[in-house]
């Protein structure tokens, strides 16, 4: 039977958990099913004049991208994308675009390419300075990396539950800055309205939203089968800590970026990276066809653009750094 604590206690907790983990109040936190259900909604309560631009990274993610360009043709404005120059990293990038021309500024915390990190305290500094709207993607580090939302302090930020964060695929969340809290929701469901608790008087329609960010909340939030592990995992990465995470990651690929150095490998992510990930840069003509040859060698990364991304975690051991090691050898002759 599905009662009282599935319906609602159990989403609670999970808003209130991922709260903690990015230590903000719960009511500024709605749970989504994609980070780009969160952009949407950024994208729904922001508004730009047709002088303005909206900022995007070169290659990021398209999900974010893609909501921009359609904000974009329906505001009647400029996609200003942003690219960095060879020795360039993309704090710095972005930073020397960002101007009063810009009324939003789109960007991850770190690139999915590779893991090149932005500076968020930076960013969002001069956002304000320019009066643009700073809107992050925080999926490619939240979990992993520290974050300090109350420095960078974005109107928006999303992230999907199902990386660093290692919940299930499917449940992921969206922070609200408390200015934004009484927008405008994508959806009218009935469990973000107040009083949704009481089934019985459900057919008393009310206009009223439950406080905070829930009002942005995804209908069937309560995810019956997902919810219990989302809240598993953000208990675990709780218990673990982010900084301790961040700190044992590091070290894993230091070993990986020495050993990639050895080779002969240069680091798409020079001086920049994240403590979380690495993008290798092989010859062109090996980059094709590197993640079936280390595949076949039981090492899986993924090609990224034209990084080869390696993103380890906490189960990584010395023998499997020695067999990455090997099969790039062998890779790169």
């Amino acid at each position: 039977m599905i009662d009282g604590e599935q319906w609602f206690e159990a989403p609670e907790e999970r808003r209130s958990l991922f709260a903690r983990l990015l230590g903000v109040h719960p009511d500024g936190v709605a749970l989504v099913p994609a980070a780009s259900y969160g952009m949407a909604v950024a994208a729904r309560n922001l508004t730009a004049r047709s002088c303005q631009q909206v900022l995007v990274l070169a290659d990021d993610f398209p999900s974010g991208v893609n909501t921009w360009r359609a904000f974009a043709r329906k505001h009647g404005v400029e996609v200003l994308t942003v690219r960095r120059e060879s020795e360039q990293n993309w704090t710095d990038a972005v930073l020397g675009a960002l101007d009063d021309r810009v009324a939003i500024a789109s960007v991850p915390s770190a690139h999915w390419t590779d893991g090149a990190l932005i500076d968020l305290v930076r960013v969002g500094e001069r956002a304000r300075a320019c009066g643009a709207r700073l809107v992050v993607d925080a999926t490619q580090s939240l979990g992993a990396v520290e974050l300090d939302l109350a420095a960078a302090r974005p109107d928006y930020l999303v992230a999907a539950g199902y990386k660093w964060l290692l919940g299930p695929y499917g449940l992921s969340y969206l922070y609200v800055a408390e200015e934004h809290r009484d927008g405008e929701p994508l959806e009218e469901n009935w469990i973000s309205r107040a009083g949704s608790e009481d089934f019985a008087g459900l057919a008393d329609y009310r206009d009223d939203y439950l406080p905070g960010g829930r009002r942005f909340d995804v209908g069937e939030r309560a995810s019956f089968e997902l919810t219990p592990m989302a809240n598993a995992a953000l208990r675990q990465l709780l218990d673990w800590k982010v900084a301790n995470i961040e700190a044992a990651l590091s070290g894993i690929t230091g070993e990986i970026e020495d050993a990639a150095r050895e080779l002969g490998i240069a680091i798409s992510s020079d001086g920049a990276r994240g403590p979380h990930m690495i993008g290798l840069l092989l010859p062109p003509e090996r980059c094709a066809s590197a993640p079936d040859a280390l595949g076949r060698a039981g090492v899986h990364v993924a090609l990224r653009g034209r990084a080869l991304r390696i993103s380890p975690h906490l189960h990584v051991t010395g023998d499997d750094i020695g067999r990455l090691t090997g099969a790039l050898r062998a890779l790169v002759g």
